[in-house]
C-alpha cells in the first residue's frame, strides 16, 4: 500500500518540475521533500524523476503514477470540499433544552436575537426537567440546555456549567388577599392560606417546611396558567418564579424575603461545543439581566 503523503508530494514536485518551489508549496523543508519522494522511489523500487538543468521531470513510471496521484488529490479535495460542507450544515442545527419557566421567559428572546444574527439556523427545542437536561446534554442529545440548580442539587457532571443569574421565588396571591397591598412579606405569613404547587413534594412544600409550617396544598397543577387563573379568583396562594412575572397577570406579586433561591445555569458538553450553542448562551444571559431589570415594582398587579 503507497504512503499518500509522499504520493501527495511527488505530484507536487512533478507538476511544478521543482523540489523547492514544491517545498514552498508544500511549507516543507527541501530535503524533507527530497527524503520522500526518495523513499517513494526505494518503496517501489524504480526512478520515478529524472533531475536535470530543465528541472525534475516525471520518468515513464512517473508519469503512470503521476496519473493515480492526480486522482488521489481530486477525491481528497472532494472529501475536504463534502466534509466540510457536512460540517458547515451541522453547525446550522442546534438542540436546546429548557425548564419549563425558561421557555416562557428567556428563551423566546435569546432566540429571536440569535436567530436574527444567523437565519439559516435549525432550532429544535424540548422541554424538561434540570436533571434530565443535564443528562441528555453529556449523552449528546443536546447542545445546550438551561437548567435550575438549588443549593443542595448541583448539576451534576460530566458537563460545562455556566452560570447566567439567579431566579428567586416570590408569592403571588388574588388582588383582594389581605396582603397584596404589601411589597415584602415572610413566607409563615402565608401558613393559613390554601396552597396552589405543580405537586405535593415540590420546592415549594420544601420551602414552607423550611419556614415552619406545612402548606395545605389543594390545587396539584401543572399548567402555569391554569395556577395564575385560582390564584387570581382568590382560591389559593402559591410560589412562582421571578423569571416568569412579566407574563403573570391579574395576580397580586410580593417579594419573600426568605423564600428559596435557585441559580440559573446553561450547560454545555465539556468538549465539541458549538459555537452557535455559546452564542446562545451569551444571548440568554443577557435576556436575563433585561427580564429582572424590566421587572415592576413587587405587590403590583401583573
Amino acid at each position: 500500500m503507497l504512503e499518500p503523503r509522499r504520493l501527495l508530494t511527488f505530484r507536487e514536485v512533478a507538476r511544478r518540475g521543482s523540489f523547492s518551489r514544491a517545498a514552498e508549496a508544500l511549507s516543507l523543508s527541501q530535503p524533507a521533500v527530497s527524503q520522500q519522494v526518495a523513499a517513494l522511489e526505494r518503496e517501489l523500487a524504480t526512478t520515478l524523476l529524472t533531475r536535470g538543468p530543465g528541472g525534475a521531470v516525471p520518468t515513464r513510471m512517473g508519469s503512470l503514477l503521476l496519473e493515480h496521484a492526480d486522482a488521489l488529490a481530486a477525491r481528497l479535495a472532494l472529501a475536504d470540499a463534502q466534509v466540510a460542507e457536512a460540517a458547515a450544515e451541522e453547525e446550522r442545527r442546534l438542540h436546546i433544552g429548557a425548564f419549563p419557566s425558561a421557555l416562557a421567559g428567556i428563551v423566546p428572546t435569546a432566540l429571536a436575537r440569535l436567530t436574527a444574527a444567523h437565519a439559516d439556523l435549525d432550532v429544535q427545542v424540548v422541554e424538561a426537567g434540570s436533571r434530565q437536561l443535564a443528562d441528555a446534554v453529556a449523552a449528546g442529545g443536546l447542545h445546550v440546555a438551561l437548567v435550575l440548580e438549588e443549593a443542595d442539587q448541583p448539576t451534576r457532571p460530566p458537563v460545562q456549567r455556566v452560570e447566567l443569574g439567579d431566579d428567586p421565588l416570590i408569592a403571588a396571591v388574588g388582588p383582594r388577599h389581605p396582603l397584596a397591598a404589601r411589597s415584602r412579606i415572610r413566607l409563615a405569613e402565608l401558613a393559613g392560606d390554601v396552597w396552589a404547587a405543580p405537586s405535593h413534594d415540590h420546592l415549594i412544600r420544601r420551602a414552607c417546611r423550611d419556614a415552619g409550617f406545612d402548606p395545605r396544598i389543594a390545587f396539584v397543577l401543572g399548567d402555569p396558567m391554569a395556577t395564575v387563573a385560582v390564584v387570581a379568583a382568590g382560591m389559593a396562594v402559591t410560589l412562582v418564579p421571578r423569571l416568569l412575572a412579566p407574563r403573570l397577570h391579574g395576580v397580586r406579586l410580593l417579594d419573600v424575603r426568605d423564600a428559596p433561591t435557585r441559580t440559573l445555569a446553561a450547560v454545555l458538553p465539556p468538549t465539541g461545543q458549538r459555537r452557535v450553542a455559546r452564542a446562545f448562551v451569551r444571548e440568554a444571559r443577557l435576556a436575563h439581566r433585561r427580564s429582572r431589570t424590566a421587572l415592576r415594582p413587587a405587590g403590583r398587579s401583573r
